[in-house]
Parts: structure tokens; C-alpha cells; sequence
């Protein structure tokens, strides 16, 4: 029983660990062929509009 809950870990882990890193490597290739020229900008374009915003939540800072 102990070698049959091992294996399933072991498999559960490849198979998310696997999926996990052919959704990283797809969007890197994607956005570096379909990104252009510009394809930080929505990003710092967000970023600037939240620039002035206050932080909620979490601990307050001394």
C-alpha cells in the first residue's frame, strides 16, 4: 500500500510540475514571436494608472 501511495505521489507530481512548465515555456515563446515590439506595454501602461493608488490590506509598515 505504501508503494502505491508513492507512486500516485510521484506521478501527481510530475504531472503538475509538467504542466506547470509547458505553460511557462508556451507563454515566454508566445510572447516573444506574437509580442512585437511592444508587448510590455499594457503592463506598464496598468502600472502607471495604479501608480498614485493606496495599499490595502496586510500588516501596516513602521
Amino acid at each position: 500500500m505504501a508503494g502505491y501511495i508513492f507512486d500516485f505521489i510521484v506521478v501527481a507530481v510530475l504531472i503538475i510540475g509538467i504542466t506547470a512548465i509547458n505553460g511557462v515555456l508556451t507563454n515566454g515563446i508566445g510572447e516573444k514571436i506574437f509580442g512585437g515590439k511592444r508587448h510590455s506595454d499594457i503592463s506598464n501602461h496598468s502600472a502607471g494608472i495604479q501608480s498614485g493608488w493606496k495599499n490595502v490590506g496586510g500588516k501596516k509598515q513602521k
